[in-house]
């Protein structure tokens, strides 16, 4: 076979010039590539939403790439268990109701199930801006690519369409400080100190809709409402995930 430059280069455009145009009207936008934000994307897929992934870095996976201080390590607790059965995750139990799972792992069969749930992801692209029209739902999403915020460059984002939007964005809470800042009425709170047990046992209550159309899950749920921070231990990023992905159906009736 003889390899042909630039038919690489065409098939890249146009498959990615496709998949940006069919993605420009969405049922659900989830911003932010981690754990809460993964499980929420691939559970609406498999519902047969409408759904794109937003990330604005190169590599999906958030802070659980990390593990715990840079050793590849993460804990899920008795509850959430079962999620990482759901996902095909390989554990194994450290102590009774703590339970050990390596974290590259973890990141890859989530974003796999993503994937295989008709998922599509848009990396390298940052949300700068939300639309709010007449109705006062957050309707669609201003999106750049990532190098041109990191240079300063001025160039124009384009816009995309999305009836929920989800804000996995961890403990920036980035959609929802966007919102509060541009006079919305939104409060966030900004995370407290770390207390593991009550941010995981309080994470699901705070995972939920924040302002018409907009959803929070994850960190950014628990910055939102002020609550604590829980560090490696990640149950409830898999538990809420699952939780704003429940809420999205309901409002889309699905």
């Amino acid at each position: 076979m003889t390899l042909n430059e630039v038919t690489i280069s065409r098939a890249i455009l146009e498959e990615q010039h496709r998949a940006l145009i069919d993605h420009l009207e969405v049922e659900a936008a989830v911003i932010g590539g981690g754990p809460s934000g993964l499980t929420c994307a691939a559970l609406l897929g498999e519902r047969g939403i409408r759904c794109a992934l937003i990330e604005k870095k190169l590599s999906i996976g958030g802070g659980m790439w990390g593990g715990g201080m840079m050793f590849p390590r993460i804990v899920v607790q008795e509850e959430a268990k079962r999620l990482l059965d759901r996902f095909e995750v390989t554990f194994h139990e450290f102590e009774e109701g703590y339970y050990v799972a390596k974290s590259v792992e973890a990141v890859a069969k989530l974003t796999a199930a993503a994937c295989d749930a008709g998922v599509e992801f848009f990396n390298l692209v940052t949300v700068e801006d939300v639309m709010v029209r007449g109705d006062g739902r957050v309707g669609g999403l201003v999106i750049n690519w990532t190098p041109v915020e990191m240079a300063g460059l001025h160039v124009d984002p384009l816009t995309i369409a999305c009836t929920c939007t989800v804000d996995a964005t961890g403990h920036d809470a980035m959609i929802a400080r966007m919102i509060e800042r541009k006079g919305g009425n939104l409060k966030v709170k900004g995370e407290s100190f770390m207390w593991a047990e009550r941010a995981e046992s309080r994470i699901l209550e705070h995972t939920k809709e924040v302002y018409p159309g907009l959803f929070v899950t994850g960190m950014a749920a628990n910055a939102v409402a002020g609550e604590c921070r829980m560090g490696p231990i990640f149950g409830g990023m898999l538990l809420s995930g699952e939780r704003a992905a429940d809420l999205v159906a309901k409002a889309l009736a699905r």
